[in-house]
């Protein structure tokens, strides 16, 4: 593989840090607690930072260890399997299912996007161009596996034969960070520092929709009723095909809200880095359920399991969650649901991993560029 480029060793340093940061303010947690309806399951590798979480099409979970450079598999049993990447510090990210039931995953380091089958076999795709960070990935209705792409302010398009190419996104330094397909065909993404969505059609025609403030920073972003929902720190947003937004405002205003997927139910479920898993109801109704010593586990990522339950990462405490969705089964709330608002008034950003900002955390409204 080519020298890294400069800017793609700069990222990686600024995901680094922000590990490396949560890290020090974690505190000694069990291997494993029982709470309610949550179990966890740690992960076999020390310090993995499990990130990305997807079904895969074998009835298991599949991960990525952003620290150690492995893929991991769990089964609905919590019995969990590590593949070594031959990128060791390739920084694998997001993963999703691809439309060949192989698993396709982001190397930021890298400048790499890769794929996995469920038996194991590993194959790596350096992306054509200088300067390549991807990080949020998904397969599109095209049959292509689609990506943000952080270091070069851009969308990736990647087919299953390793062919790429590359759509520039209009707003300078928007770090685009994860992106979900529609029903029809189009891509939406969000640019976390610009503080917008965007949508990217099928021939690469790029349209961006701002947020209220600008100030939201979107997060994670996935198809549900009405739209696309996606996580903005303190809030729930959704934004209609016309790019009419809405955003719900959370219970627990000094969160930090990330992964976010559609649940069996039909509601969307979503990862408060503080040490909640959400859910919000079609008609913007929250109820937050605590994971034990949450705050200190940093739950991230999240998916809909092959059980119907809900799976989410633990950055910080190296394991693998689930909680019980069924109905009946859901535990007590944290707090009462919150009432929308179209443009809520916003002026601090919760401390919460992102790759800005002193030892990669960002504690103001002012992106940093």
């Amino acid at each position: 593989m080519p020298r890294t480029p400069t800017t793609r060793r700069r990222l990686h340093r600024l995901f680094t840090t922000c590990l490396a940061g949560l890290l020090a303010l974690a505190v000694a947690a069990p291997a494993r607690a029982d709470v309610g309806d949550v179990t966890e399951y740690p992960v076999t590798t020390p310090d993995s930072f499990p990130a990305g979480i997807t079904a895969g099409p074998d009835r298991a979970l599949w991960f990525t260890e952003s620290g150690v450079g492995r893929i991991g598999r769990i089964t609905t049993g919590g019995s969990v399997t590590e593949y070594a990447l031959p990128s060791a510090d390739g920084f694998p990210f997001d993963i999703t299912q691809g439309p060949d039931r192989a698993l396709w995953f982001s190397e930021g380091a890298a400048g790499a996007i890769g794929r996995i089958t469920t038996s194991g076999r590993i194959t790596e795709f350096p992306l054509p161009w200088t300067g390549s960070f991807p990080l949020g990935v998904t397969s599109g209705a095209d049959r292509a596996l689609w990506f943000t792409d952080s270091g070069t302010n851009s969308i990736g398009r990647i087919t299953v034969d390793g062919r790429a190419t590359s759509y520039p996104i209009p707003t300078p330094d928007s770090l685009p960070y994860h992106i979900a397909a529609a029903p029809d065909g189009s891509m939406w993404f969000t640019e976390i520092i610009a503080g917008k969505i965007g949508r990217v059609d099928r021939s690469g025609t790029i349209t961006e929709f701002p947020l209220p403030t600008g100030f939201e920073f979107p997060s994670d972003i996935a198809f549900g009723p009405g739209g696309m929902w996606f996580t903005a720190t303190e809030k729930i947003g959704r934004i209609r095909p016309s790019g009419a937004i809405t955003l719900f405002p959370r219970p627990n205003p000094g969160g930090a809200a990330d992964g976010i997927t559609r649940g069996s139910d039909g509601s969307m479920w979503y990862a408060d880095q503080f040490g909640s898993i959400g859910r919000i109801t079609p008609n913007g109704k929250i109820t937050e359920f605590p994971v034990a010593g949450g705050a200190d586990k940093v739950p991230f990522n999240i998916a809909k399991g092959p059980d119907g339950n809900i799976w989410f990462t633990e950055l910080i405490g190296n394991a693998i969650g689930r909680l019980q969705t069924r109905a009946g089964h859901w535990g007590g709330p944290r707090t009462p649901a919150a009432s929308p608002a179209q443009a809520p008034h916003h002026h601090q950003l919760p401390l919460r991993w992102h790759p800005c900002g002193p030892g990669g955390f960002l504690k103001a409204p002012v992106p940093c560029r």
